[in-house]
């Protein structure tokens, strides 16, 4: 486990330098796997590895309003591919889409309905954070809160979206 997290690490340095994003005002159009492996940089992302005890869920201000963000204050995402509250997303696709892990059942923050959070496990036995059943994940170029340049881009098979206080996709 310790190696593939290591590897997902320095796979989002490649995809953080090297992949194709929304810029402001505009959308990124798709993702590809060779997008992800496309640069040699470093990136740290806090969604990495699991939080220490329950991953927290709050709103934040974003260009397209208020939006599911984690601890750290980046926005959190859906993937449409997502099924019966199951991830699709593994893989290049998870380098670019960092599930958001917990060690237990998410907690809410100001605004955030609690009786929506909950997680499933991934494939590598990970929980992952979910609200109105829907797996949550960073978007690896979004670098500081507020970033919603994952929101509205096709990646992977399907469409990406932010996610609003209600569980859908926000608009904007």
């Amino acid at each position: 486990m310790r190696k593939s997290l290591h590897a997902g690490v320095l796979a989002l340095g490649l995809l953080a330098a090297g992949c194709g994003g929304a810029e402001e005002g505009g959308t990124a159009g798709s993702i590809t796997a060779d997008q992800v492996k496309a640069s040699p940089t470093s990136y740290e992302s806090p969604a990495a590895s699991p939080t220490a005890g329950a991953a927290k869920v709050d709103l934040g201000e974003t260009k397209i309003g208020k939006v599911l963000v984690g601890a750290d204050g980046r926005t959190l995402y859906l993937f449409e591919k997502d099924k019966d509250g199951k991830s699709a997303c593994s893989g290049d696709c998870a380098t670019a889409w960092p599930p958001y892990v917990t060690d237990g059942k998410p907690e809410a923050g100001e605004g955030v309905k609690e009786g929506l959070l909950g997680t499933t496990e991934r494939e590598d036995g990970t929980k992952q954070a979910t609200y109105n059943r829907h797996p949550l994940y960073y978007y690896a170029k979004d670098t500081k809160a507020g970033d919603v340049l994952g929101h509205d881009i096709e990646g992977f098979g399907a469409e990406w979206y932010a996610v609003n206080a209600d569980g859908k996709k926000a608009k904007g």
